[in-house]
């Protein structure tokens, strides 16, 4: 069934599941998948949300089961489902991980792949780009799920998301240190996904989509030159081009849909799933045209939006967009920080959100993004001690649905 714009949402969220004691990496998502079904399974249905494993055996997925219209209640339901699995994994001594990247975790010791279902695949990829990378094996996400009825709405949403996707990461990083150090990115996750598929560099292009705004367009431009250059390592022809598109926005015309890709994991599924809507609305504004026309939408080449969002991985919400085209398209007339263009933006939709999204947000905003946060709580050049600390307290963030606050400081939005 084909759905139109905005009709309904689906969200997939990502956890790294970790011994309680240490939170060294547990590669054991097959034994939780089976405490809940009875016996070993890929995919659990439980009510509005279905778990699932990943490429890796430490990182299971929950998502919502088909399509919902309700953002509204679904924190609360993933919260439901974390705690869920925090207790079939309690007597395992493992518990699930918020953020998108372990930050102790050593992939070349501790990457395992799943080997069940899907294990041929996951196999070929292992051989083409060696899993063992940060960029396969330690980067957790939030997925959003958009639809599109026809062409033209996938013209309109296409635009709107190419536009949005450099700054994303200025609102939802959280992906600070690998193994035990500050990267000197604020989205490390995303630095090193840029980089993962290099042996084939088709898959990702630039992160940013090309400018193709219709189905015929994409298979041409895009899903052919995967094809073709996979050819030679898929000899088996196992792998399927919506699988291997791999840019921070995907179109999935098997069901209709746009994928954003670039969203860090969260603390918790009400900030997850605020950031969702905070995108929702303001790519609502974007597609109605309220800001920009469609056509001054589509004429921005990926090269462009892709040197923003280069600089947005680094440095996140305290990125300075110097742009003055892209920053006319927000209303902005100077240079700014990424998180100006957020402020900016939540003024303009804010009505638009329940108020238990709109407390999550404007933590992020008042605050800063999750990875500001981290390496706050964290100061300088912490011990592995002092990271497990604080991660251990992400850990209760998640068990607890809350947000992680360090350091407030003085609000912008917050009612007094």
């Amino acid at each position: 069934m084909s759905y139109h714009l905005f009709e309904v949402y689906g969200i997939e969220l990502e956890y790294m599941l970790v011994r309680k004691a240490d939170l060294s990496v547990n590669p054991i998502v097959d034994q939780l998948l089976t405490k809940k079904h009875g016996s070993l399974t890929s995919d659990v249905e439980n009510g509005a949300i279905e778990w699932s494993n990943e490429l890796v055996a430490h990182v299971v997925e929950m998502k919502t089961n088909g399509p919902t219209a309700d953002l509204e209640h679904l924190g609360s339901l993933f919260a439901d489902n974390v705690r869920e699995m925090n207790a079939l994994l309690a007597d395992l001594d493992t518990e699930l991980l918020p953020t998108a990247a372990h930050p102790l975790m050593n992939p070349e010791r501790d990457m395992k792949l799943w080997q069940h279902s899907y294990s041929k695949i996951y196999a070929l990829y292992h051989r083409i780009f060696d899993c063992r990378g940060h960029g396969w094996s330690n980067v957790q996400s939030m997925h959003i799920n958009l639809p599109f009825y026809d062409d033209k709405e996938f013209e309109r949403l296409h635009a709107a998301v190419r536009l949005l996707l450099p700054i994303i990461p200025g609102l939802c990083a959280s992906s600070p240190v690998f193994e035990g150090k500050f990267t000197g990115y604020k989205d490390a996750r995303m630095q090193v996904y840029k980089r993962n598929q290099k042996e084939i560099p088709q898959m990702t292009g630039k992160v940013i989509p090309e400018q193709v705004f219709s189905r015929g367009d994409y298979f041409e431009k895009i899903f052919k030159p995967i094809n073709e250059a996979i050819k030679p390592y898929d000899t088996e022809n196992i792998l399927d081009h919506h699988f291997l598109n791999s840019r921070g926005a995907i179109a999935r015309f098997d069901r209709h849909a746009i994928e954003i890709r670039v969203i860090d994991l969260q603390e918790c599924p009400k900030a997850d799933v605020a950031i969702a809507v905070f995108l929702v609305e303001v790519l609502k504004v974007l597609v109605s045209e309220e800001l920009v026309s469609l056509e001054d939408q589509k004429k921005w080449h990926e090269d462009e939006l892709f040197e923003i969002f280069d600089e947005v991985v680094k440095d996140a919400e305290d990125s300075i967009v110097n742009d003055l085209p892209y920053l006319a398209l927000f209303d902005l007339h100077k240079p700014v920080v990424v998180k100006e263009i957020w402020k900016k933006l939540y003024v303009r939709v804010k009505e638009n959100i329940c108020e238990n999204y709109r407390e999550a947000i404007e933590v992020i905003l008042d605050q800063g993004s999750l990875s500001t946060r981290i390496l706050r709580g964290l100061g300088p050049e912490p011990s592995e001690e002092k990271i497990r600390e604080v991660y251990m307290e992400l850990g209760r963030c998640l068990q607890e649905n809350r947000m992680f606050l360090h350091l407030p400081v003085e609000p912008t939005f917050r009612k007094n």
